[in-house]
Formats: C-alpha cells, structure tokens, sequence
C-alpha cells in the first residue's frame, strides 16, 4: 500500500508545475518561496536543538501560537521551525515578532523531499498537529529515530470512514506516532478501535488563549471606529454565506438604523466577489484595507487583511461562524466565545462537536437556519462570565501540554 501511496505521489509531481503555475495565478502560492515545497530552503537551519511544528493552514497554525510563545522562551531550544501548506498561514506568522522561529512551506510528501528535509532541519521533535497525516514522512522520522507527537489530533467520522477502508495501512502509519494527543473524545474512540496505545486525551488545544498584550488598545481604536454603531461579527464566511448574513443585516436594520455588519471571509482573495454582491443588492460597502474613518451610511464592512480576526471578536458581543450554512462542518467558534461573544451558527458543524456540545451546555451558542432566525438571535451585550469558563479551561489545557511535551524534548536531548 505504501508503495501505491508513493506511485500515487509521483504521478503528482510530475504534474507538479503546472500545479503551482494555476495556484500562483489563483494567488494561493507563493511566487518566490513555492521552491520550499521542494526542499529548497529560504531559511537555514541554527546549530543547537530545533523543535518542529506543523499544521496544515491558519486554524491550526494559531492553535499552537501559545506554545511557541512558550518555547522561544526556552534556552534549550536554539530554533523553531513552523511548516504549513497554504498561502494564508504564512502570513499570519508575519504578524508575531518571534526571534528563534522560522517559517518555511511543507514539503511534497515523497521520499526524495522527505529525506532531504529531515537531512536539513535535523529536528529533534516534530509535533504534527490535528489532522495532518504524511505517510512519507512518518516514515523517515522513524527510521531517524525522531519523535513524532500528533497534537490535538482530530479526524471527522467521514475522515475515519476514508481511513478504515485501508485499516491495515492507517495501523501502520499510525503506529509510527510516538505518542498522539487528540482533542476530543470522536477521535479517541477511532484510535481506540484501530489499536493505537500511546494516547493521552488532554483536551482541545483550541480553548487555549493567545496573550497578545497590544489587543486592548487596538481593541480601543476600532471601538472608537465604531462609536455610535451597533455591530456584529460574521466570520470566516464561504461563499453564499455573506449573502445569508447580509439578508440578516437587511432583517436586522428595519428596528436598528445605525448597525453595521462586519464580514470576514475565510479567504480575502473573494473580496471583490463580496463587495459586487452585496452592492447590487443597494448596500454600502467598505474595505478595512480602505482605512475610511467616516462610518456614516457603510452597510458593510469587509475585513479584506489578513490576521484582523482577533480583534473584531474582540470588539463583537454576537458572532456568527462560518462553514456552518454550507456543509463544510464549521469554523473554530472558541477565540470568539472566549471573549464573551454570543456564538451563531448554522446546522453544519460536525468539525467541532464537541466544542458546540460544550457551548449549549453553557447556553453560549444557538443555531439558526435562516437570516431571519440569525437577525432575531443577534445581541449587542457581552457575556464575560462565559468567556472566563472558556480561559479557565484553556488555561488547564495549555499548561498540561506543555508539560508533556517538555517531557518529551527533555528526554529526547538527554540521548544526544
């Protein structure tokens, strides 16, 4: 099977080019840096110990913030090495002021690649996170006897129906996983069921804060933005679901004459798209990029840059998330409860069920089916009291993590 695996990969590559040429003109790669998926480093490797995280684009490269912020602290590490598949990824990192980490783009999964980067970067931890599963490279950091840790791992039940259909294949690449971490109990029972023993359920990563000490007075400056406005979150939106939220808006301003609907899409490059749409429907438009101070008359605001999320969440006390109308099971509602804002969704959110479970109990978040359900559901008052339980909780999680992962480098150094 792995062999088929590998075949499978080669026919890609050699399709490769053609591949990256579309995506660079669909601006979803990188037109200089592309050649790191191909082993040709941008960046070098520091002498000392190098700790190695890698996640497949921004959810879960944010999702591990905290512990790099945690680990460039440590005076045993000499250097981070993130790796993440997507355009978008790394221009999030852009925006941390990070002095020991380094960002370069994941490489093919072929043996040709995998065998070249583990030579360059020598990791002496590699820590993959949710649902990044490389057969190629599994492989190669077992022969160099490299730990690997799976963190917060988590696959959906049609990601493990794709896996059971070659249960012998999915033992052995799992097999290879020093030790996995999944973040809900869904993934658990899988790992359980195909006989995986190194597990320890410690909870979702994604409950975890990311202290950022410049958020309040950027939180400040968009709050005077927005004086005299009521305002309210739709956030990583996908197509069709900005229209869904801005009937909502319509809905919404018959009682309330000064609100405006702030939209993030999940994938900025459909602005123009957006802003056509929603302009034929006779709303005013504007772009945060656009820096308008003069809020008189705007509709809509688009956030239209990349990692602004944050503080919109911030700023919001009801938040809409998006994934959720169309069946693409969710985006990731915990950065935006944590600050107290009321949850929305749609009916499709099987990628964070146990998330969601968590949020009715506490009566933190309500679906909806129609604008007219998510117009009437929208209030503009915080809840802080959820928004502690959410911290606490992802202060629990943060901490235990740490210390079984420190474990982990810890031991492993010991043997160099």
């Amino acid at each position: 099977m792995f062999l088929f695996y590998q075949i499978i990969v080669s026919i890609l590559l050699i399709a490769s080019p053609l591949i990256i040429v579309f995506r660079i003109l669909k601006q979803k790669e990188d037109k200089r840096r592309f050649i790191e998926k191909f082993v040709f480093p941008t960046k070098k490797r520091r002498n000392g110990n190098l700790i190695w995280f890698h996640g497949a684009s921004v959810g879960e490269i944010l999702s591990i913030i905290p512990l790099i912020k945690n680990y460039e602290k440590n005076k045993l590490i000499s250097q981070i090495l993130i790796t993440s598949s997507t355009l978008s990824s790394s221009k999030i990192l852009k925006k941390f002021n990070f002095k020991k980490t380094v960002h370069q783009f994941y490489p093919i999964d072929h043996k040709i690649f995998t065998k070249k980067f583990i030579k360059i970067w020598k990791p002496n931890l590699a820590l993959f996170v949710e649902s990044e599963i490389w057969p190629c490279m599994f492989k190669e950091l077992e022969n160099k006897k490299i730990p690997l840790v799976l963190l917060n791992a988590r696959l959906t039940l049609k990601t493990q129906k794709r896996w059971m259909k070659i249960e012998n294949f999915t033992k052995s690449i799992f097999d290879k996983v020093t030790i996995i971490y999944p973040q809900n109990t869904e993934t658990l029972s899988f790992l359980k069921k195909i006989k995986i023993k190194n597990v320890n359920l410690i909870g979702n990563l994604k409950f975890a804060e990311d202290p950022n000490e410049n958020l309040e007075t950027i939180k400040s400056k968009l709050k005077y933005k927005f004086t005299k406005k009521k305002v309210w979150v739709a956030s990583s939106t996908h197509n069709n679901e900005e229209i869904f939220c801005v009937k909502a808006h319509i809905e919404l301003k018959k009682k309330i004459k000064n609100l405006i609907t702030i939209i993030i899409p999940r994938h900025i490059h459909r602005t123009n798209e957006i802003v056509n749409k929603i302009e034929n429907l006779g709303l005013k438009v504007t772009r945060h990029s656009s820096s308008i101070k003069n809020l008189n008359g705007v509709d809509i605001y688009i956030v239209d840059t990349f990692g602004e999320t944050k503080k919109f969440h911030k700023l919001a006390s009801s938040v809409f998330l998006g994934g959720s109308i169309i069946n693409r099971g969710g985006q990731n509602p915990l950065e935006a409860a944590r600050f107290g804002a009321k949850i929305l969704h749609g009916p499709n959110t099987d990628n964070f069920k146990d998330v969601y479970k968590f949020l009715k109990l506490f009566k933190i978040s309500k679906k909806i089916n129609t604008p007219k359900q998510l117009a009437s559901s929208i209030i503009f008052k915080k809840n802080k009291n959820s928004g502690t339980k959410i911290k606490n909780i992802g202060d629990k999680i943060l901490k235990k993590t740490i210390r079984e992962l420190d474990n982990l480098f810890n031991n492993e150094i010991k043997k160099t």
